[in-house]
């Protein structure tokens, strides 16, 4: 049946772009709330929650297989109280049964499918599920049947699982508490900052395998760290915005970026654009152009705040949630290219812009579900173009950005909602000031005055979404900490005007709000849901950053920023108090805590904290010993260590067109090997100007154990060689080479641990 001959489900009277494109599923869809729970009360059923969000692709995919299939709705409908949940407007709802979720099954993600309780506990779940047993995994028609026979037979097995799974949700919940408290001291930063080192891609960028997503606050806290003098962090940040910025998951036509990379290169993306991604990757270009004076980052912020204004701004101001990833039922439809529809628009210029793009003729993109060849292409760049190759590329990409405009575009979002637009508003101001552009600040000026204005209730408080006129939903704790951020980011942006001053008053009053609603009773730090929020099976606290920064570390950090501001010593306390909370964590787990460790550089460096703090000819001192191995480019071994690395030069000082060498040395101890599938690994990068042309390493040994067995790997001196060329566009000054090096050390009957290790050298580039 057509989808628009059903008759229409509860969800037609729902503001969500994503319930609506459920309306006229048949299956007997409610939104959350009390009327679906009453129900399965009454008749004795288990819910089906189903949570995803209107960008997701895999969500799209499990509504076309199972929720508009008639024979599978007609299972739900008579076994189960179906629930379908916007996970933008409701995180909180998200965040519980995602820990549940993950909990049960040991990974998360969209579309999270759970079953419930008719009290919310939840028995089983998992994300998408095929419609069909597939390869001995069961499908979701399976699952449904088999779950409603549990149900019927054994629900007191199903009830116990349940009190195990909300108990393991709830000690989860406690794990700020259960990892204690470290002091805080100049040096705390240094472990994540080793952290960053230790797990850096350094051939592609990022941190990690394949998928990739934009490390928006990682690459905040490298850049923060390298404008102050640490020149491998600020070479991490750069390799890994060159890469995003060069590659497919970037929108070389409409300016933007694409959610993430599904491989490790950042080619092939996930093609929904978000929000979020680009409010937070705008200020990151802008800040590297001040670093560098590079174009490539200047372009790059410019086609994001262009694409902000152009493509995601309603009439009133605010900006739109999100553009899906399909169009015409098939992802990237909307953005990839056949080669000969590229030579065909880009004329005399084809065969410039096809290399320079890697346009193919057998195409690069593979669909993300099948792997299969598609024999189109994702536009990428290897390097970044000339001046006189861009001046001849830029048209070429008017022209193509054109002819896609004619095409089907993929569906948007556009509810505004609170905390989204605050971090844009941050994008904007920051932008606006450093790459002199007025229409960036004026746009987040009138952003700010329509969040403050119609997206408040009747008393005064924040709302979560908006659309149609219409905002719902109060807010939650990263909504208001984003919005007193983006408040002082707008001082920031206009100081000592009359409209700084009313941006600031406006960021008082949105932290007492924070403080009165979010504030645990008696005891340092934030929850996550506060004041007027409904009661869920558990009150989550959000501690770890994820695609947005943590609400409650976002909340330290504009406490911590407003104290400074003003000179508000008992607002730097509570801040203090609450990053203290999490001092463990931030030892223990510092990539993921991004948000907190910026939150303390705040106190730190503001003056009005004193309690903990080491001095700073203590910092050095505190600092692991992979930082002081980076910065010295050597490795000095522990004590009685198995290996030692040391680094040379050739020469420091080159001019363009030249190349040098660096030598690794490695040096393994009598009775020790470095073995294993990758007994060395070597990644180098010198920046846009040196290019690592050769990475030499010898030839592996016959290493014999003294159990008798023997394998490929290395002993006693080991000599690399890399070879890098020095671009003839190179800029004058220092170009630090960044090297890592895995490895794992066996010997004495025991294998350690893989070590990681990031080496700097510096070179000059002097032109001659």
């Amino acid at each position: 049946m057509n989808d628009l001959a059903r008759a229409a489900n509860r969800l037609e009277k729902e503001s969500s772009p994503y319930l609506r494109q459920h309306a006229h599923n048949p299956v007997d869809w409610y939104p959350w709330g009390a009327e679906a729970f009453d129900r399965a009360r009454r008749e004795d059923k288990p819910l089906f929650l189903s949570i995803g969000y209107s960008a997701c692709h895999w969500c799209h995919v499990m509504e076309r297989e199972s929720f508009e299939n008639e024979e599978t709705a007609a299972v739900l409908n008579a076994h189960y109280v179906s629930v379908k949940v916007d996970r933008e407007e409701r995180p909180d709802v998200d965040d519980v049964y995602m820990s549940a979720v993950q909990t049960m099954v040991g990974r998360g993600g969209w579309p999270l499918s759970a079953f419930l309780f008719p009290d919310g506990r939840p028995f089983f779940g998992g994300t998408y599920f095929p419609p069909d047993d597939r390869q001995g995994r069961a499908g979701f028609r399976t699952i449904l049947e088999k779950l409603a026979e549990a149900w019927r037979e054994r629900r007191d097995e199903l009830a116990k699982g349940a009190d195990e799974i909300v108990a393991q949700v709830e000690e989860a919940n406690r794990i700020a508490e259960r990892s204690g408290r470290e002091t805080l001291s100049a040096a705390t930063g240094n472990v994540l900052t080793a952290t960053l080192k230790r797990t850096f891609d350094a051939r592609y960028g990022g941190f990690g395998g394949a998928p990739k997503f934009p490390p928006h606050l990682a690459l905040e806290w490298l850049l923060l760290k390298g404008a102050g003098g640490d020149s491998i962090a600020r070479s991490m940040a750069l390799k890994t915005l060159d890469a995003m910025a060069l590659g497919g998951i970037h929108d070389h036509l409409a300016g933007g970026f694409h959610r993430y990379s599904t491989d490790e290169r950042w080619l092939l993306p996930h093609f929904e654009k978000m929000l979020t991604d680009n409010a937070q990757l705008l200020p990151l270009y802008a800040r590297a152009f001040v670093l560098t004076g590079r174009d490539l980052y200047w372009r790059t912020a410019r086609g994001i705040g262009d694409w902000l204004l152009s493509e995601m701004r309603g009439g009133e101001g605010g900006f739109f949630a999100a553009t899906d990833a399909d169009s015409e039922g098939e992802e990237g439809k909307y953005f990839v290219w056949s080669e000969p529809e590229v030579r065909e628009i880009a004329g005399a210029d084809a065969a410039l812009f096809a290399s320079a793009y890697r346009v193919r003729p057998e195409g690069n993109f593979h669909d993300e579900s099948t792997r299969q060849a598609t024999g189109l292409n994702v536009l990428h760049l290897d390097h970044e173009p000339t001046a006189e190759d861009e001046a001849r590329l830029a048209p070429v990409r008017a022209r193509l950005l054109d002819r896609r405009r004619r095409r089907v575009p993929p569906a948007t979002d556009d509810k505004r909602i609170a905390g989204w637009n605050a971090l844009t508003i941050s994008g904007l101001a920051v932008a606006s000031s450093i790459l002199g552009e007025p229409r960036y600040l004026e746009a987040a000026r009138e952003c700010a005055r329509f969040l403050l204005t119609q997206m408040r209730d009747g008393e005064g408080r924040l709302l979560r979404t908006w659309k149609g006129g219409e905002a719902k939903i109060l807010a939650f704790l990263e909504d208001e900490a984003y919005l007193a951020l983006a408040l002082l980011d707008l001082a920031d942006a206009e100081p000592d005007t009359a409209e700084a001053r009313h941006w600031a008053t406006e960021a008082r009053r949105v932290v007492s709000g924070l403080r009165r609603r979010f504030m645990r009773p008696g005891v340092p730090g934030f929850t996550f849901t506060g004041e007027g929020h409904e009661p869920l099976l558990v009150r989550t606290r959000d501690l770890f950053d994820k695609a947005i920064p943590s609400g409650p570390g976002a909340a330290a950090r504009a406490l911590a920023r407003l104290g400074r501001r003003e000179g508000d010593a008992a607002l730097a306390a509570e801040a203090l108090a609450a990053v203290e909370e999490v001092s463990g964590l931030m030892e223990r787990m510092p990539h993921g805590t991004e948000s907190w460790h910026l939150a303390w550089e705040e106190l730190r460096t503001g003056g009005l904290v004193r309690t903990g703090l080491a001095s700073d000819g203590d910092a050095e001192e505190g600092q692991s010993e992979d930082e002081r191995i980076s910065e010295k480019g050597s490795e000095p071994g522990e004590a009685g260590g198995p290996v030692r690395v040391s680094a040379s030069i050739s020469t420091d000082r080159v001019a363009p067109g030249e190349m040098l060498e660096v030598r690794i040395a490695i040096d393994v101890a009598a009775g020790w090997s470095l073995t294993g599938d990758r007994p060395l690994a070597v990644e180098a990068w010198g920046g846009p100007d040196l290019r690592c042309s050769a990475i030499e390493l010898p030839p592996r040994r016959t290493v014999r154990h003294e159990d008798g067995t023997a394998e490929p790997g290395y002993q006693g001196h080991v000599g690399v060689t890399l070879v890098f060329d020095v671009r003839p566009e190179a800029t004058e000054g220092e170009h630090p080479i960044a090297v890592s090096l895995r490895y794992r050390a066996c010997g004495e009957g025991t294998c350690l641990p893989e070590r990681a290790l990031a080496l700097t050298v510096p070179v000059i580039v002097l032109k001659r």
